[in-house]
């Protein structure tokens, strides 16, 4: 039995194994990659591939099956993805969960173990370092921290946002008291007491409700030193009164009030008007310094921004106050614009506000009036090039109002970078120059323009821009050039030294020879001295070298006013001695030498000091020791002249018209009235060629021209000939001082003629002092 059933295994196996050869020989070739062959006309799909399990033409294909779309036979639990993979799935957390294994994958919902992840974890924190990381159920979100914003134009999703920080002091988001300033910090601020204030005890003063007191004081005012003016006075009691009543809430309100009290002393002046050119300076020097000092103190006690204000007499203040300041400011109005770097304006170590202003003020021109000015060395070398001849001094005139600067940084004589001003001014004269000057202040507080540091960029119709490299108060001046004439210097030395000359010949002639003398030979010696004192003085101290009027250039400006109208007021005596003589010459005789003297030499002085009382500071100029043209004080001199020059006018015609009906009568004396109509002539001729030269003379300090030069020319000649004229009119044409002279050259000489024996010896019996009324021709 059993070797039966083993044969039959056997053959069964043989049989089995020849149709599987006859199988593989039947495969079908077109059969995918992804499948496998059933027989020679059908092939199997791998698991995972499709549509179909069993394909059975060339054309089908067994694509990868998307197991996670069939979501209704495939699910990988709750927080989990199905993720399809060539030929099956594998199951992956969601977004923002975990497996607690660690793993990556599983298979199904039965190895679902997914939990939510802390993304904001110090070391898996995806947000930028500028936000804020806030953990969610599966997610994050970056979120701006506080006192930070996004960035515009950043990706500002809620996973890739951007930040900055918020500046809330210059937003205006802060929530500072008035009484602070506030400071900005790392994504906050803080609020801090102005400077001057401090904290208000028993508030609650946290870095944001901080709430203050001031402690800022109004500067002390004293007035400059020697000066006396009721007017002055009167406006440091109103500042006194407004530093008594001071309270920095109302900053504001007390600098219009010092402005507007500024101008009031200024617009009337009174008594300070009065003062020397150099008190006026003084206190033009020290109000300047004080109004500064105290603006820049005042304005500390501002809130941070801008502050504007213009007077109703046109006063303009601008400044601005700020807590960080950075760049370029602009600041100004109407008459002066300015351009500077925070960094100048700010104090060294200073955390205090920054303060920038500028004060503008027309009437301040009042007191600057005819200040000297300096240009530097190599403007001067410039102007003696230019004009061939030495430039002896400049004289600048006030186009602008005056222009103070002040910042918190007090330390402006030498600034890191310049700073430009525009400056709005008057149309400049033709024949001038526009200068930028600054105002500087000597030891004694004193002052004069200057132009060293500032240099002019450019200039138009009514306005010039200057840059400077330090601070100070600023102005446009109009420069006049004085150049110095040479020739015309030569002419008045060596002509007024030969007129110095001849008026001592007549001076010695009408002391010395004896048989001339008489009222008409005192009133000529009196003349001679006056103009001798007064040329002399004029030749010596004429010129005003330094260009401070002083104290010497006053007193020499007074001793000419003198002796020249002394001068004149003999010459009115002669013709007083004129008229006694012609037309009273039968009345007795003229004045008397005392009368004469007192009427010469107190007259003068009377008016003299009438003048220095008015308004002592008409004597003297920046250029020459001469009455000042200004405010009319050159009529004190003008006046008593045509006076003069009128009264002799009217004399003379008197006289000729006496001597007319003299030389008609029947019997005339003609000794006497050939001696009145030569004595007519020579007064006659003398006052034209005084009175000609001082009218030349009038025009001898006006502005430089073409014809003033002219004039000057013609005065100088006229006046170096006054004492040549009146040494040939009284002494060399007069024939008893010939024979005088005669007489002293043949002592000296040891020589005696006969000739001169015999023709003056019947007349030396007869030589006789001459009666006062009697002329000495």
């Amino acid at each position: 039995m059993g070797a039966p059933h083993q044969l039959l295994a056997l053959c069964v196996l043989l049989s089995l194994s020849g149709a599987g050869a006859q199988d593989s020989k039947n495969c079908a070739l077109w059969c995918p990659p992804t499948s496998k062959c059933l027989n020679s006309s059908a092939c199997r799909c791998n698991p995972g591939f499709g549509p179909a399990e069993i394909i059975t033409r060339p054309l089908e294909s067994c694509d990868d099956i998307n197991e996670c779309a069939l979501s209704t036979k495939m699910t990988c639990g709750e927080f989990a993805d199905c993720k399809n993979t060539v030929g099956s799935y594998v199951c992956v957390c969601s977004e923002g969960y975990v497996l607690p294994s660690g793993r990556k994958t599983f298979s199904n919902a039965k190895e679902n173990e997914c939990q939510n992840m802390n993304e904001c974890t110090p070391e898996q924190n995806p947000c930028h370092n500028s936000t804020h990381c806030i953990n969610s159920v599966g997610s994050y979100m970056c979120k701006c921290r506080r006192g930070w914003k996004p960035v515009p134009g950043s990706p500002n999703g809620p996973n890739s946002t951007v930040c900055e920080e918020v500046d809330e002091c210059s937003s205006g988001q802060h929530q500072c008291h008035n009484s602070t300033v506030c400071v900005n910090t790392q994504g906050s601020y803080r609020c801090r007491c102005r400077q001057g204030w401090k904290p208000i005890p028993g508030y609650s003063n946290g870095p944001k409700n901080t709430s203050c007191k001031a402690e800022i004081l109004f500067p002390a005012w004293t007035p400059p030193p020697g000066i006396h003016s009721k007017s002055l006075f009167r406006f440091f009691d109103k500042v006194q009164s407004l530093s008594q009543d001071f309270k920095p809430q109302v900053a504001k309100q007390t600098i219009k009030k010092l402005l507007e009290a500024m101008d009031g002393l200024l617009e009337v002046p009174g008594d300070i008007k009065n003062l020397s050119r150099e008190d006026q300076h003084l206190v033009a020097t020290w109000l300047l310094s004080d109004l500064e000092h105290t603006l820049r103190s005042l304005a500390q006690a501002l809130p941070e921004g801008s502050f504007t204000y213009a007077s109703p007499s046109s006063t303009e203040l601008s400044l601005m106050v700020t807590e960080n300041g950075q760049g370029n400011v602009t600041l100004g109005q109407s008459h002066a614009r300015m351009l500077l770097d925070w960094a100048v304006a700010t104090g060294a170590e200073d955390s205090d506000p920054t303060v920038v202003g500028i004060l503008s003020s027309q009437h301040m021109e009042e007191l600057l009036a005819n200040a000297s000015l300096a240009l530097e060395p190599e403007k001067l070398a410039q102007l003696t090039e230019a004009h061939e001849r030495p430039v002896r001094r400049v004289q600048g005139t006030l186009l602008s109002a005056v222009n103070s600067v002040f910042l918190s940084n007090t330390d402006t004589d030498k600034l890191a970078s310049p700073v430009t001003f525009a400056f709005s001014h008057r149309l400049e004269e033709p024949g001038t120059e526009l200068i930028c000057a600054f105002w500087k202040s000597d030891n004694s507080r004193n002052g004069h323009w200057a132009t060293t540091g500032c240099r002019k960029l450019g200039s138009g119709k009514n306005s010039t821009t200057c840059q400077c490299d330090h601070l100070s108060s600023f102005a446009v001046l109009m420069a006049h050039y004085q150049v110095e004439d040479w020739k015309l210097s030569l002419i008045t030395k060596v002509g007024l030294s030969l007129s110095l000359v001849c008026l001592m010949l007549c001076i010695l002639t009408f002391v010395l020879v004896r048989p001339i003398q008489s009222s008409r030979t005192t009133v000529h010696l009196h003349l001679c001295i006056c103009l001798f004192l007064g040329s002399a003085i004029f030749l010596m101290g004429i010129e005003n070298v330094g260009g401070q009027v002083g104290l010497r250039c006053r007193l020499v400006a007074g001793l000419l006013h003198y002796f020249f109208l002394a001068a004149f007021c003999w010459m009115s005596l002669e013709g007083v001695e004129l008229y006694f003589l012609v037309v009273r010459v039968f009345q007795g005789q003229g004045l008397a030498t005392r009368w004469q003297c007192l009427i010469g030499y107190t007259v003068p002085l009377i008016i003299v000091a009438i003048s220095a009382a008015a308004n002592s500071s008409g004597y003297g100029h920046t250029t020459h020791c001469w009455l000042d043209r200004k405010q009319g004080f050159l009529w004190s001199f003008l006046a008593p002249l045509a006076f003069v020059i009128l009264c002799n006018v009217v004399i003379f015609v008197v006289t000729v018209w006496k001597l007319t009906q003299k030389f008609s009568e029947i019997n005339p004396d003609m000794k006497k009235l050939r001696k009145a109509r030569m004595v007519t002539i020579t007064a006659v001729a003398q006052l034209f060629v005084l009175g000609c030269t001082w009218g030349f003379g009038l025009f001898l300090f006006s502005p430089e021209s073409w014809h003033s030069t002219v004039l000057a020319y013609v005065f100088t000649v006229l006046n170096c000939l006054q004492g040549a004229f009146l040494y040939l009119l009284h002494c060399l044409l007069n024939k008893k001082v010939r024979e005088e002279y005669w007489k002293w050259a043949c002592t000296v000489t040891g020589n005696k003629y006969s000739e001169f024996a015999s023709s003056t010896g019947g007349s030396s019996q007869q030589t006789r002092f001459l009666r006062p009324s009697e002329s000495g021709m």
